[in-house]
């Protein structure tokens, strides 16, 4: 159990709906005026029912001033990374530095395939991510002195030139569950966003071992690698469940996915104000002085301790069963996929 000690982050996960159409914007200035730090929509561009997210975070930046915008997760089969990369970088510039960048391997393939998207097997969609994630971070990368060439199995950018180059330094953060995705968040990635409910508590410890251990395989520092996570909940007089309570409970869980699962970043999924104005109001504030308490004492084990990230040697492993023996061997091979072309892109392109 870790916390790996970085600040705080409190947002809000809205629904997209397209009628009425300022429903989602209003949602989002709600969002800024209350004191969130980030407002992100779900991308499903086969989904009639939605506005089109890319169009709607850039009528939200041009709407608010200071909260940041992310999608959640963006779809990449229907994106592609060249171009995704410059409308990212392009409206970080405009916002002032406002957008970091969820991303998801695709899911509903159905759906996708309808749209008109490639239909990809599992390891076919982690393999064309971990290629989208080298071309974005290619596109932004201005100061290196080639063109950009990646040539992968699902995309291939030749000779691609370069910019813009985004206003900060944005977050790539991946929607992973299963231990080839966990592997290449670790490998590659900024941060880490799965939704509650998608993975339950007790399935956060594995996961976030997977993802150290994939970091040290590529020399990376797991700490660096933010642990965001999706939430959905409800204020009540009793307690019923998770996130289903008073607002003081609300705190006290919250404050254990921090201090012992590494969690630093609650968005909320949900359109109703009234619970989004408790999450900010109630929530937010009395969770930063409860676990900057925590954090001021001495590091210890136990309810609400917090231990050091150790290196994968020194650290207990996961003991998995012979089911997982496969999906430890494709996690495996994203890791070494990932530091070759990290290698041969630092080698080609003076990059990563």
């Amino acid at each position: 159990m870790s916390d790996y000690r970085h600040n705080l982050l409190f947002g809000s996960f809205i629904t997209p709906i397209n009628q009425p159409p300022q429903q989602a914007v209003t949602l989002a200035r709600l969002s800024e005026r209350l004191g969130l730090d980030i407002v992100t929509f779900q991308d499903h561009p086969y989904q009639p029912e939605y506005l089109d997210t890319w169009t709607l975070l850039s009528y939200v930046a041009a709407s608010t001033t200071s909260i940041s915008i992310a999608p959640n997760v963006a779809n990449l089969p229907l994106r592609l990374p060249s171009v995704l990369a410059r409308s990212v970088a392009s409206l970080d510039l405009l916002s002032g530095g406002r957008v970091e960048l969820g991303l998801g391997a695709g899911g509903f393939w159905d759906a996708i395939a309808a749209f008109g998207g490639q239909r990809l097997t599992p390891r076919e969609s982690v393999s064309a991510l971990r290629e989208a994630i080298e071309i974005i971070r290619g596109i932004w990368d201005v100061d290196a002195e080639h063109a950009l060439k990646v040539e992968g199995e699902r995309y291939r950018v030749i000779g691609a030139k370069r910019g813009p180059a985004p206003s900060h330094d944005i977050g790539i953060w991946l929607g992973a569950y299963k231990p080839a995705m966990l592997a290449l968040t670790g490998a590659v990635a900024d941060g880490w966003l799965p939704s509650l409910g998608y993975i339950e508590k007790m399935d956060l410890a594995e996961a976030n071992s997977r993802i150290d251990e994939a970091a040290h395989l590529a020399g990376r520092n797991p700490g660096d690698i933010r642990r965001l996570l999706n939430v959905f909940g409800e204020f009540s007089p009793r307690s019923s469940g998770m996130l289903q309570g008073p607002s003081t409970q609300w705190i006290e869980q919250l404050a254990d996915l921090v201090l012992n699962d590494g969690i630093s970043a609650f968005i909320l999924g949900g359109d109703d104000p009234g619970t989004l104005e408790r999450f900010a109001e109630e929530v937010a504030p009395a969770l930063r002085e409860l676990v900057a308490a925590e954090r001021s004492q001495p590091r210890r084990s136990g309810a609400h301790g917090t231990s050091i990230v150790k290196p994968v040697g020194e650290r207990d492993v996961v003991s998995n069963g012979p089911d997982d023996a496969k999906a430890d061997r494709d996690a495996s091979q994203v890791v070494a996929d990932t530091t070759t072309v990290s290698n041969n892109a630092r080698t080609q392109y003076e990059r990563l």
